[in-house]
Order: structure tokens, then sequence, then C-alpha cells
């Protein structure tokens, strides 16, 4: 089956080369960003200022070739990963997902905050996080993910999945 989805906002964040930036959200905790929404779901945005953070679904603009073994920033090993397996922008439909803080929104630009996002990044969805939906109760597990929370705040992006 095919479908096609549409933009429905432009991300603009302050990272212009996909090399040296943060790697996820984590990392990124002060960087804030915007996001334009094209006037016609200006009207969707209403009541959306009252969460305090979101999911943003976006589109990998940069990815040109999938690859379905990757080896992630965070893999102290090195070791090739599925890309089911990952968070790396080079899954096969070129899917992100972020859950950003919301500081605000005014007429059709949203202001966020915790992003790592590339600049011109196409939005095809946003979300507001519900803590009563969303948050995992009990034991979680991250597979083979080891990297601390301090390991991952500082881990910047290199030219692994860079395509020209």
């Amino acid at each position: 089956m095919e479908f096609e989805l549409k933009q429905i906002a432009t991300i603009r964040s302050p990272f212009c080369d996909l090399v040296n930036m943060p790697v996820q959200p984590k990392g990124a905790r002060d960087t804030f960003a915007t996001i334009e929404f094209e006037k016609e779901y200006e009207e969707g945005l209403k009541d959306l200022d009252g969460f305090s953070h979101v999911y943003l679904i976006y589109h990998f603009h940069k990815v040109r070739e999938p690859k379905l073994s990757v080896i992630p920033f965070n893999d102290k090993t090195n070791t090739p990963r599925g890309v089911f397996s990952t968070r790396t922008p080079m899954h096969p439909n070129g899917l992100g997902l972020s859950v950003v803080e919301l500081v605000g929104v005014e007429g059709n630009v949203v202001t966020i905050k915790g992003v790592d996002i590339l600049d011109g990044t196409p939005l095809l969805d946003i979300k507001p996080y519900i803590e009563n939906f969303d948050k995992v109760e009990g034991e979680s597990r991250s597979g083979w993910m080891k990297a601390s929370l301090d390991e991952v705040s500082k881990k910047k992006s290199d030219d692994r999945f860079v395509q020209s």
C-alpha cells in the first residue's frame, strides 16, 4: 500500500548542517526553534498552548537512501544494528519523532524548546504529550543502548548519515 503525506509546517532551528548537531532532544534541551504552520492549519493550533510538551512527527528530508543496518551514534561498541532498533534517520519511510517542550503558540507559529532537528525540516503532524496516556509505568528496557544520560546529552552528530 502506498499513500501520500502532506507537509503542514516547516521547522526552523539553528541547525543548518547535519554534522556536529545534537543527536537527541536531551542534547539540545536549551535550544529553541519555531514551527511555521501553513495558514490553512492555524485553526488546528487552538488549545495546544495548554500542554507542556508535544510530539513532532517529521520527514527526514535529507535522507536519500535508507539503510536496514546502521551503526548508531550512541552505540559504544560500534556494532551494526537493525535500523528498526535505532533512532537514526535512515528508516525506510524517513519519519522522525521527537518530544519537545512547548513554549508558546502565536498565530500560526509554535515556539518549542529541546530541538535536535535540522532547519527546514518538513513537519507532518504535531500531537500533545499527555502524561496519563504516554508515561510508561514499571520497568522499561533500552536494548543495546547503554549510554548514560550525560553521554547522550553531550553526543554530537558526525557525517555517518550525511548523503550527497
